[in-house]
């Protein structure tokens, strides 16, 4: 006897099951369209408050940019407020424990007649107010209160320091954030999806998103990325730490993906950010331009080993860097504490987060997959199985 006995797909792979405007990922290709643009040219070229902007449109509002950038502005004026509410949330030792527990405190508010962007944007601010706060709590530091004027970039950045971050770092976050904003249906917006599928409010859903990008298969790559290259030390040293590493069947962090058969294409926009910050900060001579061009160099050259070593071994495998490669690279060089990494991640990625959910409650149906039944059958089963 069967019990509603189907075809499985392992993890969904290959299967649709959504319609969005939001992002589209090529994993043959290589190519990421986000709100209709490629993501090369839109990382390039956008602030975070543009694609934000362009992001929330798509549900029929229209905000402009500078109406987005206002309203996350006055949210994380809000949200910092609202700190002394909660309790021992930024206690927590792990970042993404303290940001997961921290958002779970916010109730989902909307005026008569207010745009559904809005709603968005306060959940935004929050991220990365808390982010922030995290992070200063946890260096015995208090918390530094915002700045509405500035953008989203540049003031989480000060909200971490406790001053102005240079322009030139600013400018390298902004392109961080604008890539990573929204990339299809990954695991986190997936999860933000089915809560949003069930007529939950939009807290629940972002809860739920940040608990699944805490997975180290999904968010948590990053800071590993830079103990390797801590481990590697100089170029002349990749290839033979890589091949032990290989060899001991460890897993190369920042190379593979999911859906990418060729290289990610962020990991290209990511590396050219922070060639702009490294020529940023020669072209200053800014102190850090030596420690930025050394990391750089040293990243490259693993990468090349990597990927060169990784088609020997696993031919089969299409294992190049993703975008979690020069993520590492790129917030280790504009002082991002490396515990700080995936909530770094979810600062930006809410956004896209937000949109996903606002697009599954228009559709207004609910996600409800099936399961093949594997356990103990009755008995009376079994009897009319063998009889």
């Amino acid at each position: 006897m069967t019990y509603g006995r189907t075809e499985l797909h392992s993890g969904l792979e290959g299967i649709a099951v959504a319609e969005t405007a939001l992002s589209h990922v090529d994993g043959a290709r290589g190519r990421l369209i986000v709100a209709g643009h490629d993501i090369e040219t839109v990382a390039a070229a956008a602030s975070f408050e543009q694609i934000a902007a362009e992001l929330w449109s798509l549900g029929g509002e229209a905000p402009s940019a500078a109406e987005v950038a206002a309203a996350l502005g006055a949210a994380r004026v809000e949200a910092f407020a609202l700190l002394p509410t909660l309790g021992n949330a930024l206690a927590a030792r792990d970042a993404m424990d303290g940001l997961r527990a921290s958002v779970a405190h916010l109730v989902e508010s909307r005026h008569a007649g207010e745009e559904r962007w809005r709603a968005a944007a306060r959940l935004t601010a929050a991220v990365s107010v808390f982010a922030a706060a995290w992070a200063r709590k946890h260096a015995g530091a208090g918390a530094v209160p915002p700045d509405p004027s500035g953008g989203h970039a540049a003031d989480y950045l000060r909200m971490l320091r406790g001053a102005p971050a240079k322009a030139h770092e600013v400018r390298a976050l902004d392109a961080y954030f604008v890539t990573v904003v929204d990339h299809g249906l990954n695991a986190s917006t997936f999860a933000a999806r089915v809560v949003a599928s069930t007529g939950s409010d939009l807290v629940s859903a972002i809860t739920a998103a940040i608990g699944a990008l805490k997975g180290p298969l999904h968010g948590g790559a990053p800071g590993p990325v830079l103990d390797l290259l801590d481990q590697v030390g100089s170029p002349d040293r990749a290839k033979g730490v890589l091949e032990s590493e290989i060899d001991a069947r460890r897993r190369i962090m920042g190379m593979g993906h999911r859906v990418y058969r060729v290289r990610d294409p962020r990991a290209a926009v990511l590396e050219a950010a922070v060639e702009r910050l490294r020529e940023a900060t020669l072209a200053e001579s800014d102190s850090d331009a030596a420690r930025v061009t050394a990391r750089l160099e040293l990243s490259r050259a693993v990468e090349r080993e990597a990927t060169a070593l990784l088609a020997l071994r696993y031919p089969s495998r299409a294992l190049r860097a993703n975008v979690e490669f020069y993520t590492a690279v790129l917030l280790e060089a504009i002082d991002v504490p490396r515990e700080l990494f995936s909530a770094t991640f979810a600062a930006a990625r809410v956004a896209g987060w937000t949109a996903h959910v606002d697009e599954e409650r228009r559709k207004g149906r609910l996600i409800r997959p099936t399961s093949i039944y594997v356990g103990r059958v009755p008995a009376s089963d079994a009897a009319e199985a063998t009889g």
